[in-house]
């Protein structure tokens, strides 16, 4: 009996649909091997950029974070004490950044291609020669902190203001030429993906700052003085203990020691250097800019506070972005000096995307806590009244900034300074300011109006970059970047002006 119904389900078995056993089903992605292929290649990719984002982040974060916590000390003195610092950190200490930072952003281009091409043994040379140009420019803009004072009289600011930031911005002179070797040496240590030491320098830096400033400020009562010796003390802190990283033998094929050759051939180096300035500090200048109309309203002590609060906020979730600025210039340059396009073009979409998603949630975040992150700047109601209300503008300013440094340092990667700075002129001097002076003061919006402008001078400069990397030819950008390299191997000079003028190539891939 058992035989036969042993029979019949065999025979019942037989006449059912045949179902593939577990073994041998398809996993899912050998239905759709391109799915997979695409999920790995962002895993790859992403991993390549955290690599390097990662420490930036906290890197970029903890040495913008010295300025923050001057500020937050500093705001407890009083509402003059607090405009003059800001002013003298938003107006002159942005202008300069600007310009040390651009300065030195040659050198991502220029390092990051030379790592890609393998040429190792120029990025001491271009390292070098970054600082001398640096320090030189550093000499000449000491005297905008000897003059702050007067300048910004000029510019119409209140004379209490004006006189306090003058006396405070000559204090902090030596943080200026802290900038000058700063940058040069953390492009170099960017461009061989070469981060961790710089981030555990830079964080250590910022916990002895806010002790320092607790000490100087808070226990002996040395007010702005005391504000200026632990900005100084701290800057240097990072500057000596980077250049201490760099020449104690860790990179025995890009540091070969000081050369000569450093002083030869300065003049085309220069000229990309000072593309790469003009591109960002037409950037930052617009900021700058923006804190001055709001300091030309009627009583801008509360006005000039509460933008003051919101710019560091919004500077400080920047500098987030900027990291993933660095991954990516640094990912473009390696993979253009490799003659990878598509590996490039892939790196340019992954960064976009998971920036992007960074600043949804800091944005999220602001409007969150538009009610107490005021707190932390001041202890003045009509200060946090007002800054509270610009909390939805400086939500907007951070989701655009979450996009718009990530094409930026596609430009720098790929060496389209000259391009970027004339879709800058365009968008924030033509049209940004002059819309948002026609809002603050002709319309009467005042402080949210002078926003809105800079808000919408932002987006036309984010559209516009857009359209140009997604019209970009990246086979064209591979081939001079070879081209760039080669002709540094054989004369040692940049021939930024020859081998591709710095501007973005727009025909379609092949």
């Amino acid at each position: 009996m058992k035989n036969k119904n042993n029979q019949k389900d065999q025979e019942l078995k037989l006449l059912l649909p045949k179902k593939a056993p577990k073994a041998m089903e398809l996993e899912p992605h050998q239905n759709n091997p391109t799915k997979t292929t695409l999920k790995a290649k962002t895993w790859d990719e992403s991993k390549k950029m955290w690599e390097i984002a990662a420490p930036a982040i906290i890197a970029t974060v903890a040495q913008f974070s010295i300025g923050v916590v001057t500020v937050a000390f500093v705001g407890h003195l009083g509402e003059l004490e607090l405009a003059a610092v800001s002013i003298v950190q938003n107006v002159l200490e942005g202008f300069v950044y600007g310009i040390m930072l651009g300065m030195g952003s040659a050198l991502e281009t220029l390092c990051g291609q030379a790592v890609g091409g393998g040429q190792y043994h120029m990025l001491g040379i271009y390292l070098q020669r970054s600082c001398i140009i640096t320090l030189v420019t550093a000499i000449f803009l000491s005297p905008l902190y000897v003059f702050t004072s007067p300048i910004l009289k000029l510019l119409r600011q209140k004379k209490e203001i004006a006189e306090l930031a003058g006396k405070f911005a000559r204090w902090v002179i030596p943080q200026l030429f802290a900038y000058a070797v700063n940058f040069p040496v953390q492009k170099f240590l960017q461009a061989q993906s070469k981060i961790w030491v710089m981030t555990v320098i830079s964080v250590a830096a910022l916990g002895f700052h806010a002790v320092l400033n607790w000490v100087l400020i808070t226990k002996l009562e040395k007010g702005l003085v005391g504000a200026a010796i632990a900005e100084n003390v701290s800057w240097w802190l990072v500057v000596l203990a980077q250049v201490v990283y760099v020449v104690c033998g860790c990179f025995r094929e890009s540091w070969t020691g000081f050369s000569v050759a450093a002083f030869k051939s300065l003049l085309g180096f220069v000229k990309l250097s000072l593309a790469s300035a003009v591109m960002l500090c037409l950037e930052l200048w617009y900021y700058t800019i923006v804190i001055l109309m709001v300091g030309w309203l009627k009583n801008p002590e509360i006005a000039v506070d509460a933008i003051s609060i919101c710019m560091n906020v919004e500077l400080w979730i920047l500098m987030i972005t900027l990291g993933f600025n660095a991954a990516i210039s640094v990912r473009v340059s390696n993979e253009l000096g490799a003659n990878n396009p598509k590996a490039a073009k892939f790196a340019v979409i992954v960064a976009v995307v998971t920036s992007t998603i960074f600043g949804i949630i800091f944005t999220i975040a602001v409007v969150a806590t538009q009610d107490i992150f005021p707190k932390l700047f001041s202890s003045h109601e009509e200060v946090i009244s007002e800054t509270s209300k610009l909390a939805y503008f400086l939500a907007a300013a951070i989701f655009l900034n979450s996009i718009q440094p990530i094409l930026h340092g596609v430009a720098v990667g790929a060496g389209w300074q000259v391009s970027v700075a004339m879709i800058n002129v365009a968008c924030y001097y033509a049209f940004g300011l002059p819309f948002g002076a026609l809002l603050g003061y002709k319309l009467g919006l005042g402080v949210k109006g002078i926003w809105i402008g800079m808000l919408a001078g932002c987006l036309l400069q984010t559209v516009v970059l857009s359209i140009n990397v997604l019209r970009t030819n990246w086979t064209k950008e591979a081939l001079q970047a070879d081209a760039r390299i080669k002709s540094q191997a054989t004369s040692n000079l940049a021939q930024n002006g020859s081998v591709g003028n710095g501007m973005i190539t727009h025909s379609q891939e092949p």
